[in-house]
């Protein structure tokens, strides 16, 4: 599972952290739908959890811009994220946060923490963020745009409405079905203007929040940016997994615009909706334009 090149590699890399460590075992585990992702286990060292680059592009930037993201994550340290030790020749080794069952709070403290997260946005310059990354294995384009509209335009709907049409997973008729979202985003997207950039995730799904056997939450794989925060609240709606103490807490914390929240949630997750349609194909297509309805009200 882990050759004998790339456990020499990662042994020295650890040294700094561990001092000398060798490599006992590597046990695939779960938690990589695109990386192969095991448990290391080192002599002379803690368990660590290691990803591999798939082989096929965009490989090891994929992992390059997940541990960018989790640094920035671990700085604003307001929700947990595991540590990035060491990275390599498509290698990225992280901290091992042993799962268990949630605690009796666990869902109120990652709401509230995810809250505070979003305000640490507030010291960025505008929106977007410093490099490209990835959404699942698909490219994200981060250039900072004149506004949050024609952010979400130009660099969330457009590119996924261009690959899905190029790709013959949506018909000419569907295509053009989106174009009157497209005129009216400005419209639905004043709460991100006025509300400015928030830290967000940017894939807060409920397979990336991971509950420790202490019983706290942490979240993991990040597509990190500059953004509106309903952004990851959108995601988090989307396909469920999330306790009600989440929500309550986080609007406890910073309390939600109610005015045209479920026309721009819905927005919002028509943008994950059709990563889904490009990465897995047209049977997300229905969900995708139920969306797109509620998002025009």
């Amino acid at each position: 599972m882990l050759c004998a090149g790339t456990a020499a590699e990662l042994a020295s890399a650890l040294k700094p952290r561990f001092g000398r460590v060798s490599v006992v075992d590597a046990i695939r585990v779960g938690g990589g739908c695109i990386s192969t992702t095991l448990q290391v286990r080192l002599q002379g060292g803690p368990p660590v959890f290691l990803k591999l680059a798939p082989p096929e592009p965009p490989g090891g930037a994929l992992l390059k811009a997940e541990a960018d993201s989790l640094a920035v994550l671990g700085k604003a340290g307001e929700v947990r994220v595991p540590e990035v030790l060491a990275a390599g020749t498509g290698w990225l080794a992280l901290e091992w946060l042993e799962p268990g069952p949630p605690g009796p709070q666990a869902w109120e403290r990652l709401g509230a923490g995810l809250a505070r997260l979003h305000r640490q946005g507030s010291k960025a310059s505008g929106f977007g963020w410093p490099t490209d990354n990835f959404i699942g294995s698909l490219p994200q384009a981060n250039g900072p745009p004149p506004d949050w509209a024609c952010f979400w335009r130009a660099r969330r709907l457009e590119p996924q409405l261009v690959r899905a049409r190029d790709a013959g997973l949506l018909r000419r008729s569907e295509a053009l079905a989106f174009t009157p979202l497209l005129d009216r985003l400005p419209t639905l997207r004043a709460a991100g203007g006025f509300e400015g950039p928030a830290l967000l995730h940017g894939d807060l799904w409920g397979g990336n929040v991971h509950l420790l056997a202490d019983g706290e939450p942490a979240i993991i794989d990040p597509a990190c940016y500059h953004g509106h925060r309903e952004v990851d609240l959108a995601m988090a709606a989307l396909f469920g997994g999330f306790g009600r103490g989440f929500y309550q807490a986080y609007d406890h914390e910073w309390p939600l615009e109610r005015a045209g929240l479920e026309e721009r949630r819905a927005a919002y997750q028509l943008y994950y909706l059709l990563v889904h349609v490009n990465l897995f194909g047209r049977g997300y297509l229905p969900g995708t334009m139920d969306a797109l309805a509620r998002a025009l009200g």
